[in-house]
């Protein structure tokens, strides 16, 4: 019998169009319903049928955040699952499912306890009831509460009838029997404590926690272009848009989206573009105009590998020298990458008040693991959101780009005030009229792209230190790394480790040097050339001694990490 306690590691795999995700789904809403912590995160190829796609989904007594590479119990939908993540099986991996799923080579080798699914399918009317039944075997081995299993089924198929709706209850049923009756028979054993309080936490996506902060951040217009990963972010917003009387626009193009947003900020209203690199890289001369303009912009770029198509259904850390260098000229800009789902929520909120504020480009870096990663937390409170309005009266003799030693200028909208409200791409005085005058175009440079730019770096925060501020190493890790790197350091359990971890990432306050000092320093991030650890050196003049780099489209796990981090400080 193999036994699980505290925390066990699930793996489903099988083609697209097999359901995969429906199990995902119906597993981590019961799972968490039930009192456990939960964390799930998908892999899936660039097709829409056939290939292998996976989803891991951690069940624990205590929060999970992020990605392990261990396997406890692996579900095969279908023949070449176990050849495709052999490196991740182990020999107390349990392989729940049916043996024509298994191939030859793995046969006497895993650890096989073979289920019916097929059959049990085929007992309530068709083979496509596969993933309810497997969804509640697994409900079935934690002993969950069956009812959440029927409440999301219902969520979930209700639009397609009533009849639809029970016979996914009874193949969940029969596959939660199965669970219960293999634990009962000794065949697997799970016990993992249940936390009460987890019932009450919200379960959410990257996707979800941004397109909610741009909601309680003021968000009145999102225009985009669709391009994975990005645009769950504005079909989850477009599904809320009604309720939140704002609008939401498909364009023909991304130049077309971010041209649209400029409009929308121009005439008074909050609005945010979603993209991914190489939709960005379309809107680079609008990025510009933004700039010459000051014209405020929030872009929510969520990574993927490039150059050009690259690989559209994985993850990387890779376009931050693309949004710090996009647009001809020299103008400041903000970029921000949350490391978390509740810090997503905020930062996306506070993206709106600091385009607002500062009136230049804000970017919210996340990517493709960010965005599809789900966990359990408290749900995020609108309370703690500040909203900060920056519009000022167009009063007689206002000017637009007025030069004053901040860099802001004061910025008013059409119809808000008696003066005319210009906007310019053109160099131009303060009044906003065009000038070739070599003084003022001087003055107007230096008001841009070195004054504001200051201001903005000295009310930069600083990044967050976690552990002994008095330890040798310094690990540092930047957006999505952060769970990883937490989890890691956890684990490694040495107080001569600290985690400094940024997620306001451009521009850096001159102060965030102090941290550095005497420290080795390793830089964890998802890239090839390690392009945090360059801006570091850059900005600060600090120094990476260990670059610990991950490129092949996938996230760091918590063994790759623990095990790059031994090397270096044991």
């Amino acid at each position: 019998m193999m036994e699980f306690r505290d925390e066990v590691s699930i793996v489903l795999g099988g083609a697209a169009g097999q359901g995969i995700q429906t199990v995902e789904e119906i597993l981590t809403h019961a799972l968490k319903r039930s009192g456990y912590h939960v964390y799930a995160n998908k892999e899936y190829m660039s097709r829409v049928r056939g290939g292998i796609n996976t989803t891991e989904i951690r069940v624990s007594s205590r929060r999970v955040r992020t990605f392990v590479k261990r396997i406890d119990i692996l579900v095969p939908f279908k023949r070449g699952v176990l050849s495709w993540v052999k490196d991740r099986l182990s020999e107390s991996t349990v392989v729940l499912g049916e043996k024509e799923n298994v191939e030859e080579g793995f046969l006497g080798k895993v650890n096989l306890v073979e289920v019916p699914l097929t059959k049990m399918a085929m007992e309530v009317g068709s083979q496509l009831y596969i993933n309810t039944t497997s969804a509640g075997l697994i409900v079935g081995l934690f002993h969950g509460d069956f009812k959440a299993v029927e409440d999301y089924i219902g969520k979930r198929f209700g639009s397609k009838g009533e009849n639809v709706v029970m016979k996914n209850i009874e193949a969940a049923r029969k596959g939660y029997e199965l669970g219960i009756k293999l634990c009962e028979e000794g065949s697997i054993r799970v016990e993992i404590e249940k936390n009460r309080g987890v019932k009450d936490e919200v379960l959410l996506t990257g996707t979800e926690a941004v397109g909610m902060g741009a909601l309680a951040g003021g968000m009145a217009f999102l225009s985009f272009y669709p391009m994975s990963p990005s645009t769950g972010v504005s079909t989850f917003v477009a599904q809320h848009a009604e309720g939140f009387g704002i609008i939401v626009e498909q364009v023909e193009d991304e130049i077309s989206a971010i041209n649209m947003a400029l409009g929308a900020w121009f005439a008074g209203a909050r609005a945010m573009v979603s993209t991914s690199g190489g939709g960005f890289a379309l809107m680079s001369e609008a990025l510009s105009l933004a700039g010459m303009a000051e014209n405020p912009v929030v872009i929510h770029l969520a990574q993927r590998p490039g150059p050009a198509t690259g690989l559209p259904t994985r993850t990387m850390q890779g376009d931050l020298n693309l949004v710090l260098h996009a647009g001809h000229g020299d103008f400041p800009r903000i970029i921000l990458a949350p490391g978390s789902l509740g810090e997503a929520f905020y930062l996306t909120a506070e993206a709106f008040n600091l385009a607002d504020k500062y009136q230049v480009p804000v970017i919210i870096l996340t990517d493709q693991y960010f965005v599809d990663t789900y966990y359990n937390l408290p749900a995020p409170d609108v309370k703690n959101v500040k909203f900060e309005r920056h519009i000022v009266e167009a009063k007689p003799g206002y000017k637009r780009y007025e030069l004053t030693e901040d860099g802001i200028s004061p910025r008013a909208v059409p119809s808000y005030g008696d003066d005319v409200v210009i906007a310019n791409g053109n160099e131009h005085d303060e009044w906003g009229d065009i000038t070739e005058d070599a003084e003022l175009t001087i003055k107007m440079q230096e008001k841009r792209a070195l004054r504001k730019l200051e201001t903005i770096k000295r009310d930069a925060p600083l990044p967050k230190l976690i552990g002994n501020e008095n330890s040798e190493y310094l690990v540092v890790s930047w957006g999505s790394t952060f769970h990883v790197v937490e989890e890691t350091i956890e684990k490694l359990g040495s107080e001569n480790v600290t985690h400094l971890h940024f997620s306001w990432v451009y521009p850096l306050n001159p102060e965030a040097k102090k941290f550095f000092e005497g420290k080795k320093v390793i830089v964890v991030e998802n890239n090839i050339t390690g392009q945090f650890a360059d801006l570091l050196w850059k900005e600060l003049g600090v120094k990476a001694d260990h670059r610990v780099l991950k490129y092949d489209g996938r996230p760091f796990s918590v063994e790759e990490v623990l095990d790059a981090l031994r090397e270096v400080v044991e």
